[in-house]
């Protein structure tokens, strides 16, 4: 059994529930930037329009559409990256 005096306990309490807002605000910040338009993903990979095209109708990379416009994943274009990366000589 522990002992802790009121007012340290209170801190305490108060620093968790600090910790805890910003935790929440920073995940709220983050999903927002986790998705990026059609056009800024195209230019992160260096494809020319045709072959982004070719990307999405072979389904290498998962999109999301809503109405005309797509969004992609930045977690899963950096695994396609991943996928493709050709590592060093040895």
């Amino acid at each position: 059994m522990l002992v802790v005096p009121h007012e340290e306990w209170q801190s305490l309490h108060e620093k968790l529930d600090r910790l805890t807002e910003l935790v929440e605000r920073n995940q709220s910040a983050a999903s927002s930037i986790d998705w990026l338009e059609s056009e800024d993903a195209r230019k992160l990979l260096g494809v020319s329009p045709k072959t982004w095209q070719n990307y999405r109708d072979q389904r290498l990379i998962p999109f999301s559409q809503i109405g005309r416009k797509i969004y992609v994943n930045r977690a899963d274009l950096d695994a396609f990256l991943r996928q493709h990366r050709i590592g060093a000589r040895k």
